[in-house]
């Protein structure tokens, strides 16, 4: 029997450990994932798509049934090209929920036969997400265990930039 593929569809601007979190919870559900980065431009990231995919490259490098891959079109479009059958999202708290269940609902109307599968992160990640990551890392404090290493150092980077007008 052929395992069913599932898309994980994010931003990931930056991709935090409670992505890395999803991802894996994922994985022992589903053994073929693809970590789809958006290139949606109107969020503005701090990091540009092929820096986020190198991010998540470094973040999967050793697991096994993964691959990278950028959409810039309806998720669930994206979804039918791979030939994938489930998204991931992740929930970490109520507020989360209302958002996920509207975008879960408007996909099914789209395609029927995708499915939106939602995981909940370990508890110490509930709280994290990639804007605060980059509100503290802006203003200086540690985000240690929040990111990866690569991570943390392109952040520090990235407003070090920022602070002395480079881009």
């Amino acid at each position: 029997m052929k395992s069913i593929l599932a898309v994980y569809p994010g931003t990931f601007d930056p991709f935090t450990n409670g992505h890395q979190d999803i991802l894996e919870r994922a994985l022992k559900i589903f053994p073929r994932m693809i970590v789809a980065v958006s290139g949606n431009p109107e969020k503005a990231p701090l990091f540009t798509l092929e820096e986020r995919m190198e991010i998540i490259r470094d973040a999967v490098r050793d697991m096994q049934g993964v691959r990278v891959d950028a959409f810039h079109t309806l998720l669930v479009d994206y979804v039918k090209t791979q030939g994938a059958a489930v998204v991931i999202r992740g929930l970490r708290a109520i507020s989360d929920f209302e958002y996920e269940f509207q975008m879960a609902l408007m996909n099914r109307r789209i395609a029927e036969d995708i499915e939106t599968v939602f995981l909940m992160p370990h508890e110490a990640y509930t709280y994290l997400s990639s804007r605060l990551v980059k509100e503290v890392a802006l203003l200086g404090g540690t985000v240690k265990g929040l990111v990866s290493p690569l991570v943390e150092r392109m952040l520090k980077e990235r407003y070090r930039q920022r602070k002395s007008g480079k881009r």
